[in-house]
């Protein structure tokens, strides 16, 4: 009988990821609706993008200028928009950029990383408007730390509380639960591989490090994002500098490859186009988003909790903007840069994501190489988990309400804890099928309320640049709801208000 009730859930689970995510025969399934989220996703970007003209383009030196004064305008212990951008750039930045882009290009091809950088482009307009909806729609909090995200202006913007908390609920699986046991189970099969470590030790000692940092709340998870991330960012960056440097004779052909497979012209010989295009775009696009989440509605719970500096909600839109650019442009490139400079990818022999990548940097620096990932890994997912956690309890507190939230709370860092250990010494494939229906969900809902709520981002942004034609800077540049129709009645006064 449990054993008919869970095979009958896995079928269920099963359609749903396909229906969303699609599979590798998309293109010419009798379905229509295989693949719903790819033409959603994509589609939304390309709107994003024409509607802001080409924002990501545009204004890309202006999101370096303000990464430069990111950590001015806190105050009172609050969240500046650089460790804003570091928790978001936390929760992107481990499992998908060296495990994920590894299981792309496995399954996909070297076609799957153009895909994946076509997804960040029009994903940065995406995650343009849903940041800057997040800090529109804001609340302020006793402990100084701001709450907001698509489950806030859904509320708020669209009067869909019902909705708001299916978003929270779906991404309470997904991300409080689901990909922190993920996360952790790469750090535990990195280590295993590089040091020999049994998977169950690794897990107590996930859970010794992180409890610490959940039960100190958003505060201690964003100062913690904003110390590691950067330096392991800069560490990996340069190393896969180096190995570019030291093999650029080859790296052209290398990305004449991964233009030509994305195309399937790799595949035209054996008479297959259809069936490579689409195992590289389906893997790409999925492993993509999983990546830099443009558009799935996580990293707008970070960008909410900033104060920014100048204080207006574009600037937090432009800081996400650069979480996206920095996490597959730069991160996720680098990873594949290694991967098929080195050859390592046997389509005939099933790879592992993580020792894949393993393999690969050791063809390069040695045994040293699968030590380094290892490391990485470590930190990369670490702060992921920590990240992913308070998303959690964010959305949480929105279900519950603050003053009913200690509880459920406290339950729920117990929750994240156990995943940790658990995801760290099991291999629960349904779990983690389940953890993509619930992030294809919380895609779907969140693009669809900032399809809704776009004209609210696109009148924030006129808004923004007025001031900036006009000669203001910093402390000049002010946000007022009340000049907006829509927000008058819907933002929270007390956010903007010194």
């Amino acid at each position: 009988m449990n054993e008919g009730i869970v095979s009958w859930f896995n079928n269920i689970v099963n359609y749903g990821v396909s229906i969303i995510w699609g599979n590798n025969d998309w293109l010419i399934a009798s379905n229509p609706w295989y693949g719903l989220l790819m033409f959603v996703l994509i589609g939304a970007g390309l709107y994003f993008t024409v509607a802001t003209r080409f924002i990501q383009f545009r204004h890309f030196g202006h999101m370096w200028q303000l990464l430069r004064v990111s950590n001015q305008g806190r105050k009172d212990g609050g969240i500046s928009s650089f460790e804003a951008l570091m928790t978001s750039l936390a929760a992107r930045v481990g499992t998908g950029n060296l495990a994920g882009v590894a299981i792309a290009i496995y399954l996909g091809g070297p076609g799957a990383v153009f895909w994946m950088w076509m997804t960040a482009i029009v994903g940065m307009s995406t995650s343009f408007i849903e940041s800057t909806l997040a800090q529109a729609y804001k609340v302020p909090h006793n402990d100084n730390v701001y709450r907001g995200g698509p489950a806030y202006y859904i509320e708020k913007g669209l009067g869909k509380r019902w909705l708001a908390i299916f978003f929270s609920l779906c991404l309470l699986v997904a991300f409080g639960l689901a990909f922190n046991g993920v996360q952790s189970n790469t750090i535990a099969q990195a280590t295993n591989e590089a040091f020999g470590i049994p998977t169950w030790m690794t897990g107590l000692i996930l859970v010794v490090l992180v409890a610490p940092v959940v039960f100190g709340g958003l505060r201690s998870v964003a100062r913690i994002a904003g110390k590691i991330v950067p330096v392991m960012a800069i560490l990996y960056i340069l190393l896969a500098l180096f190995i570019i440097v030291t093999n650029f004779s080859q790296f052209p052909a290398a990305i004449a490859l991964i233009v030509k497979s994305a195309f399937g012209f790799e595949q035209a010989a054996g008479g297959v186009i259809g069936y490579g295009i689409a195992q590289a775009m389906i893997n790409g696009i999925k492993r993509g988003l999983f990546s830099n989440e443009a558009g799935m509605g996580s990293a707008p719970n970070a960008a909410a909790t900033a104060k920014s500096h100048p204080d207006h909600p574009a600037v937090q839109g432009f800081m996400q903007m650069l979480g996206v650019f920095m996490d597959t442009l730069i991160i996720c490139t680098a990873t594949a840069s290694i991967i098929i400079l080195s050859g390592v990818v046997d389509p005939n022999v099933e790879q592992e994501g993580i020792q894949l990548t393993q393999l690969a940097l050791s063809q390069y620096v040695g045994d040293l190489g699968v030590v380094f990932v290892a490391i990485a890994i470590f930190f990369f997912s670490f702060t992921s988990i920590i990240a992913n956690y308070s998303y959690g309890e964010s959305n949480l507190e929105f279900i519950s309400g603050a003053k009913n939230a200690k509880v459920m709370i406290m339950i729920f860092r117990f929750m994240v804890l156990g995943m940790v250990f658990v995801g760290a010494i099991a291999s629960l494939p349904a779990i983690w099928n389940f953890a993509d229906l619930s992030m294809g969900l919380m895609a779907l809902v969140n693009l669809v309320a900032i399809l809704l709520l776009s004209p609210v981002a696109l009148r924030i942004l006129r808004d923004y640049e007025r001031q900036i034609k006009e000669g203001k800077t910093g402390d000049q540049i002010k946000f007022n709801p009340d000049d907006f129709v829509k927000l008058k009645d819907e933002a929270n006064r007390d956010a903007w208000t010194d």
